[in-house]
């Protein structure tokens, strides 16, 4: 597995774990030694360390890429040319089954130069010979997360910026991991396919509905009985806050010109007929549970003050 010690991955470990699946795991820092996960020190461009991760095993969960970048050069890097090396590790150390993470931004390769990129990436999966499904996640929340923290944040104060009126789906991080592990063994329904998971939320979410759910698990057993106020942005003023966000945060920022492009889309709901199939998953979590849970774990590790 790449990617194993973000978000995303941390959520496939434990799923792997309650399976009793034996992992090797690539890690770019030292990790604390784990039953049933073996660590290989290295990255995407250790073509060594992948040839080690790969050895033995009999299929690649490829979830590791780049989301923000300075510049074009650092999404061709993570997102092309590390999933061109994973590709070529798992040919050459004879792994056949490949579930490689891609992300909706990939339908609409046109409005970033990240999506372009997962586009770019898929296309190699395509490519490749092996045995690959493509998974395209919307927006993933759950504990761990810091993508979506800062609306939690913002949801706390009581005030919610938002991109301008649009629809979205989303997803909990361990229904998205549990759908990772399901999908190893390789099936007819599931080799070549491309799927878009999502919470089973018909029609997905508006920014405004998302935000005041946020707002809701945020304010849950406190004493604030009002909705959180939200603020849709114009396309203008959202890249103009992305521009505020790079020169007061630099390479931290969390609101790019590259992401403020492709936020202000008005769909990025998942493709009706693109869900996997019910019979191998469907998403367990209710998203207002889910929030509720997240917003609990974010205040016991004092993310939400």
């Amino acid at each position: 597995m790449t990617g194993a010690t973000g978000f995303v991955g941390q959520a496939v470990l434990m799923a792997a774990g309650r399976q009793k699946f034996d992992v090797r795991a690539l890690t770019r820092r030292k990790q604390r030694l784990r039953g049933g996960v073996e660590w290989v020190d290295g990255d995407l461009a250790d073509t060594d360390a992948l040839r080690r991760l790969m050895q033995g095993a009999s299929a690649v969960i490829h979830i590791a890429g780049v989301v923000n970048a300075p510049d074009a050069a650092g999404f061709e890097e993570g997102n092309v040319q590390g999933t061109l090396r994973v590709i070529e590790a798992a040919h050459e150390m004879g792994v056949g089954r490949m579930i490689h993470v891609s992300s909706l931004a990939a339908r609409e390769p046109q409005l970033s130069i990240y999506g372009a990129s997962k586009l770019r990436g898929e296309k190699l999966v395509r490519a490749s010979g092996l045995d690959w499904t493509v998974v395209r996640p919307p927006a993933v929340f759950g504990p761990r997360d810091t993508e979506m923290l800062e609306l939690f944040r913002l949801a706390r104060r009581g005030v919610v910026p938002l991109p301008p009126p649009a629809r979205l789906s989303v997803i909990h991080v361990a229904d998205l991991a549990q759908l990772l592990i399901a999908l190893l063994p390789s099936s007819e329904e599931t080799t070549h396919q491309t799927f878009e998971p999502d919470d089973g939320e018909p029609g997905g979410w508006t920014h405004v509905r998302l935000a005041q759910a946020i707002g809701a698990a945020v304010h849950a057993g406190t004493r604030r009985n009002k909705p959180i106020r939200t603020l849709s942005l114009s396309p203008r003023l959202v890249h103009l806050a992305a521009r505020a966000d790079r020169l007061l945060r630099g390479d931290k920022a969390k609101l790019t010109p590259d992401r403020a492009s492709y936020i202000c889309h008005p769909d990025w709901t998942v493709g009706e007929g693109a869900q996997p199939p019910a019979s191998l998953w469907r998403p367990r979590i209710d998203t207002r549970e889910g929030l509720h849970a997240t917003a609990a774990w974010y205040r016991e590790a004092g993310w939400l003050k």
